[in-house]
């Protein structure tokens, strides 16, 4: 144990206590100015009374929604453990404990104290400012401490006609203890599937069961939205990409043998099984696109089942993401194998693929992800489109010195399609990649890159606030399909910065980037300086996720948002 450094199995508190039986189970919410490990002591900085009069704590309801665990059971501290875990994933708790309270002259029983401590419920952000573009988002996460969420984001660009725009986003987390999620979208500054310009106007509903924990039997989604272009930015007829398409999206999955899992202590693989059905359908189509293959401007048709077997559990941690607060992080494997019927614009195809990622945390406290992703269509006994995408990534160790703690992350990646026909080609700017390169054309059909980074967490505070410098080198080999190419060959990106972030206030890390790419091109320039706020950053705690074919260039579970 490093000092301040946390480092435990989720399931060791409730170990002495397995199989005794839950009396009561008892709820007590702190707000956002108590530290957990210390309620008696409050967090104080300025405007600190001014802002608590606008953030109610969480209603005890809520909590209770959101608890798997039974009273009148035995207690099982795999169960326990995964429900405080999930506890600590919902967006408006900072950090959760389940407590174990004996009881006097019952040994066999015991309560349970469910101690949750909240974000500051509101949230501001805004993207780069400047003369020509203004973009900021507010909203309540928690409202009146319901779980319901509501958020607004307005535009305002020089170059944009009309120059307003904005998107308004509600939410509604666990409804009536089902775990069922809610969200309806309106927005009209959505990025269109061109270019990624804020001209699409979409409207999204979606109802979502995520398979919260590893002994639950269902999950699921529907999705239903609208999406269509206008030509905010008045470009010409030639340049603007005119489409409107709906999309109907549902899956739903079973968790096989969970009865067996809570009694038979000998079982600790899990098998879950899901169906998904899908269908893009473009009412109008860009002409520039005509009947030509183009993965996000095509329509597109599916049935995919996949099998995911399992074994996860998770440590607790910190100064992984977080600047301190308590991190989850997996170790075990997840494999799950995907198989389907595709289509794609008029062509019909086979689907088959495969995710398979290894978790290890050692016992010095290494973090290391293994991954294989693999996928192939077959149409007409021929192979087309088929992908590999393998690596690694490890967090080291925490160091602690006198006024700073230090992590090292490394990741290696490599991918490479064959005989592409439909599918996106490699990019480069992309978490693969280069991720923080500006646009680039560059396009290709083999990427490997190396991706290297040493953070700081630093002891000093300021108004609630922490800070993190850090250190970045990039590496990307990268071979265009076009083999005189002059985009083919080596990437290089040398950077650091800092980042900002109070743990206390459901607002991301603010981060100031400075990249050096020492490649000269055209399309992008030699320095990047960014600004980004409310950045979100996430390790993989999830068990299952909905059939899809393999991504390659973009990672949706380890991911910064």
């Amino acid at each position: 144990m490093q000092p301040g450094a946390l480092f435990s199995k989720n399931e060791w508190p409730f170990l002495p206590h397995q199989g005794k039986g839950i009396r009561r189970i008892l709820i007590k919410e702190f707000g956002f100015d108590k530290a957990l490990a210390d309620t008696t002591n409050e967090i104080n900085y300025f405007g600190k009374n001014f802002i608590k009069h606008l953030h109610r704590i969480t209603r005890e309801r809520i909590i209770r929604n959101n608890l798997f665990i039974k009273e009148k059971t035995a207690l099982n501290a795999n169960v326990v453990a995964d429900n405080e875990r999930y506890l600590r994933s919902l967006n408006y708790i900072h950090d959760a404990r389940i407590l174990v309270d004996t009881i006097a002259n019952e040994p066999d029983s015991i309560d349970l104290i469910v101690v949750t401590k909240d974000f500051l419920s509101l949230t501001f952000q805004f993207d780069n400012a400047t003369r020509e573009k203004f973009k900021a988002e507010a909203g309540d996460v928690n409202l009146m401490g319901t779980a319901q969420s509501i958020r607004f984001t307005a535009l305002l660009e020089k170059n944009r006609d009309p120059h307003f725009g904005y998107e308004i986003l509600y939410e509604k987390n666990s409804i009536a203890n089902t775990f069922v999620n809610a969200t309806i979208r309106y927005s009209t500054i959505n990025s269109d599937q061109y270019d990624g310009t804020l001209d699409e106007h979409t409207w999204h509903l979606a109802i979502e069961r995520p398979l919260v924990s590893q002994y639950l039997h269902v999950a699921g989604a529907i999705k239903l939205a609208h999406s269509q272009t206008f030509n905010n930015y008045l470009k010409p007829d030639s340049l603007f990409y005119n489409y409107h398409y709906d999309t109907y999206d549902a899956w739903i999955g079973y968790n096989l043998g969970v009865r067996k899992f809570l009694f038979l202590k000998s079982i600790l693989n899990r098998q879950f099984i899901g169906i998904r059905y899908f269908r893009n359908r473009f009412n109008q189509r860009p002409y520039q696109v005509n009947d030509g293959f183009n993965f996000r401007l095509n329509d597109q048709e599916a049935i995919l089942a996949q099998f995911t077997f399992f074994r996860q559990n998770f440590y607790k941690t910190n100064y992984v993401f977080g600047f301190g607060i308590t991190e989850d992080v997996p170790y075990g494997y997840n494999i799950a194998l995907t198989a389907g019927w595709y289509k794609q614009l008029h062509m019909e195809r086979l689907y088959s693929g495969i995710d398979a990622n290894r978790y290890v945390v050692t016992d010095r406290g290494y973090v290391r992800q293994y991954f294989l992703r693999a996928g192939t269509f077959l149409n007409g006994g021929k192979i087309q489109d088929a992908t590999v995408l393998t690596g690694a990534s490890i967090f080291s160790r925490i160091y602690s010195f006198r006024n700073l703690k230090m992590r090292q992350y490394l990741r290696f990646s490599y991918t490479k399609q064959f005989n592409r026909i439909g599918l996106d080609p490699l990019g480069i700017n992309n978490v693969f990649g280069l991720q923080y390169i500006s646009f680039d054309s560059a396009s290709g059909h083999q990427r490997s890159s190396v991706h290297t980074e040493t953070f700081f967490f630093l002891k000093y505070k300021a108004l609630g606030f922490k800070f993190a410098p850090f250190t970045t080198v990039d590496v990307a080999l990268f071979t265009t399909e076009n083999k005189n190419s002059s985009n083919s060959g080596f990437y290089f990106g040398l950077g650091g910065g800092m980042r900002i972030r109070n743990e206390n206030i459901l607002f991301g890390t603010v981060e100031l980037r400075f990249m050096y790419f020492p490649r000269k091109s055209i399309q992008h320039n030699a320095f990047k300086l960014t600004l980004e706020t409310n950045l979100r950053f996430r390790y993989n705690n999830s068990y299952v996720k909905e059939p899809d074919i393999i991504q390659v260039n973009s990672d949706p579970n380890n991911n910064i948002y």
